[in-house]
């Protein structure tokens, strides 16, 4: 059964920095695409960051050279730092991937950025 479990969420003043991370169990891990979704009170879930199992990555443009997206084969951890957070950025961050048609998500960590 795969579970992905995300921490790292808080609090923090514009322009500031986190780092969340998201640990999976039930798949092997490199073999993997792996992406972090966000979703902001009232809207739609959005794509921020995408990271393949070859090692590429792509990035929502409101998010390109802020955040980072990157993985730790050996902890089976998927990583998103974010950098000069923006109040914009403020939302529930979800990590995710598929085995084929099955999707899997994590619970969701809050990040709140105040102005």
């Amino acid at each position: 059964q795969v579970q992905l479990v995300e921490s790292g969420g808080g609090l923090v003043q514009a322009g500031g920095s986190l780092r969340l991370s998201c640990a999976a169990s039930g798949i092997t891990f490199g073999m993997y695409a792996m992406r972090w979704y966000r979703q902001a009170p009232g809207k739609q879930r959005e794509l921020v960051a995408g990271l393949s199992s070859s090692g590429s990555t792509n990035y929502a443009d409101s998010v390109k050279g802020r955040f980072t997206i990157s993985r730790d084969d050996a902890k089976n951890t998927l990583y998103l730092q974010m950098n000069s957070l923006k109040p914009e950025d403020t939302a529930v961050y979800y990590c995710n991937t598929n085995k084929l048609l099955n999707f899997y998500w994590g619970q969701g960590t809050q990040v709140t950025v105040s102005s």
